[in-house]
């Protein structure tokens, strides 16, 4: 893997996830909401602000199963902000886990940790239908209501 460079930066002002390589895409792995992808082979844009009222916008998104998503991830706070993809019960185990260990560091393709007035992309495709979500795992956020919801059909 490659050392932690900075993120890539793009005409847009947003930045891509962390030394990425198109080989790491190529190897993520089917995860039960789907796969990481590299987000400039997305087909639909969404983006998602997130704020120190411990909100994101919009909270829900559906989206169809196969659909390849790229995630513009906002931070318009002036704390740090994450956005973590999983199934309900993965987020809590992971919740608790963050509360134990609060500067543990994370290098998943399915986590977006967004410094505050900063954004990051995501790709994800959903190849299941069902409910997934998406919640900030800072302690503290996600009990104060930092979840969203994406519902794939």
């Amino acid at each position: 893997m490659a050392s932690s460079a900075a993120a890539s930066a793009h005409g847009d002002g947003t930045d891509t996830m962390p030394h990425r390589t198109a080989a790491e895409y190529s190897k993520a792995p089917e995860m039960p909401f789907g796969r990481a992808i590299d987000p400039a082979k997305a087909t639909r844009t969404i983006t998602i602000d997130m704020s120190d009222a411990m909100r994101y916008q919009p909270s829900e998104i559906t989206i169809q199963r196969g659909e390849r998503i790229r995630f513009v991830v906002r931070n318009g706070g002036k704390a740090m902000h994450e956005m973590i993809l999983g199934s309900l019960d993965e987020l809590k185990e992971h919740g608790e886990l963050m509360k134990k260990f609060p500067d543990m560091e994370h290098d998943e393709l399915h986590m977006a940790h967004v410094p505050p007035g900063k954004s990051l992309e995501m790709g994800w495709q959903f190849s299941r239908s069902g409910e997934f979500y998406f919640g900030c795992l800072v302690p503290g956020h996600f009990e104060a209501g930092m979840l969203g919801r994406i519902v794939v059909k």
